[in-house]
């Protein structure tokens, strides 16, 4: 965040959201600069969602806030089966909603609440479902190049997040659009990850670190090293462990 930007918090209304707003307006009242905070909350018009939680939190802090209300809930309903994952349309639709408002409401950042957990998730989702090795990043610029989308929480544990909201009391709104979720492929890595970080204390982490430390010239990407032109005497920053015994270091 720098001086004069104008930050979109996108609150849905759970514990990461609010634990996201409520930092970064602590962040405001301390930080040698001024930026703008915006909170942005997207009413998909679900059976059932209580309408007014979110606003009367925000006006009790003196927020500034913007309700969007489109029903892409009746959307998704419609074109997924009952029974199928809606996550994915839901995912789609909401983007290009919440970045259309950030335009309307002039902000050049998009602040959202995705967390540590949350990416190595899907890291583990775009290796076993779609044969990608990738995640989310902290930051990037949206496909047009109109805004910044960052996530503040990108080093916070899920369990510290809800510790701090129980903490803080936050009025909790669940998503109930996919249901439990329990046969989701998202709910199946995130149960996979607990058992080992169960059974290897510290895996989680592991993986994390192992995001920050990628070596190209040992994976198979042609766009990322070039292995075809590749010629005897080259270096490689990542050095020769093709041999090596060990999987460490």
């Amino acid at each position: 965040i720098e001086a004069g930007d104008s930050v979109m918090v996108c609150l849905s209304g759970g514990k990461d959201s609010y634990t996201l707003l409520d930092i970064l307006l602590n962040l405001r009242r301390r930080a040698p600069i001024d930026f703008r905070i915006v909170a942005m909350n997207l009413d998909q018009k679900q059976p059932g969602f209580p309408a007014e939680i979110l606003p009367n939190y925000l006006k009790s802090l003196g927020v500034e806030y913007h309700i969007e209300t489109q029903d892409t809930y009746s959307i998704v309903k419609e074109k997924i089966p009952e029974g199928k994952t809606t996550c994915s349309l839901c995912s789609r639709l909401r983007r290009g909603i919440i970045y259309k408002v950030a335009g309307e409401l002039g902000a050049n950042k998009i602040a959202l609440g995705h967390h540590r957990d949350d990416m190595i998730e899907t890291l583990f989702l775009n290796m076993f479902f779609a044969g990608k090795l990738k995640a989310m990043p902290p930051k990037l610029v949206t496909d047009k190049g109109d805004h910044i989308v960052i996530r503040p929480l990108a080093y916070c544990v899920e369990k510290d997040i809800a510790r701090y909201a129980r903490g803080m009391e936050f009025p909790i709104i669940p998503c109930n659009l996919c249901g439990s979720q329990e046969n989701l492929q998202r709910q199946n890595i995130k149960e996979m990850l607990a058992n080992w970080e169960r059974q290897y204390p510290g895996r989680s982490q592991t993986l994390f670190t192992a995001m920050q430390n990628v070596a190209p010239s040992h994976l198979l990407d042609g766009n990322l090293f070039d292995f075809k032109n590749m010629q005897f005497g080259q270096e490689v920053a990542e050095g020769d462990i093709a041999f090596d015994d060990s999987v460490v270091g």
